[in-house]
């Protein structure tokens, strides 16, 4: 990092002479060497920045934006990631990581519950397009979802998710289960036992 010395050794000889301890000139020099302490300390290690799990958590909304998911954190301007969103840091970390894929399976029942697994950290979502709400009455274009009872505090995320990542032409409905043969268990995007099939031309909510 550059200190005042440094960048008066860059200035004219006639200034360079005017740069007496004391004077301005010196003084300003050394404000300009410690406005430029974090932008160097931040070059310094800038491949930090752009790997989701170590990057600093004022930067994830930055990133977010970089894989189309500003819609959900509330855009580039948005510097606390849990102000707009009401989502865990490690949580986004792990969203950003899996972009790519979410983006290719959008608009499909597997895309969705992948969505929900990564973003809750909970297993056990399953989606029904059958046409009937929770209470069995028919309900055409209707996307019944089933969260885990433990995912119930997370409602609100749930929710929102929903609301940005189904296709356009559903309404939906969240309901919770009990389900104790399904645990928390690991993180969804760490898990590897199921792997995302091939996707089609033309697939339903339903997914796969």
């Amino acid at each position: 990092m550059m200190n005042r010395i440094e960048i008066e050794q860059l200035l004219p000889e006639v200034f360079r002479r005017a740069a007496v301890p004391g004077e301005p000139l010196a003084e300003l020099l050394e404000v300009m060497a410690r406005f430029q302490t974090p932008a160097e300390t931040a070059i310094e290690r800038i491949e930090t920045y752009f790997n989701p799990r170590i990057a600093p958590e004022s930067f994830l909304p930055m990133l977010a934006a970089w894989v189309d998911l500003a819609r959900l954190v509330g855009g580039t301007g948005t510097r606390d990631p849990g102000r707009d969103w009401p989502l865990d840091p490690g949580r986004l970390r792990e969203l950003i990581l899996a972009a790519a894929e979410l983006s290719q399976w959008r608009g499909t029942g597997h895309g969705l519950k992948r969505f929900l697994e990564i973003a809750t950290g909970t297993s056990g979502f399953l989606l029904d397009e059958s046409g009937a709400g929770g209470d069995g009455t028919p309900r055409p274009f209707h996307l019944l979802v089933k969260a885990p009872a433990s995912a119930r505090a997370q409602q609100r995320l749930i929710e929102r998710i929903l609301v940005q990542e189904k296709p356009a032409y559903l309404t939906h409905e969240l309901v919770f289960t009990e389900d104790p043969a399904s645990p928390a268990g690991p993180s969804p995007a760490a898990r590897d036992d199921e792997p995302a099939p091939k996707r089609p031309d033309v697939e339903g909510t339903g997914g796969p």
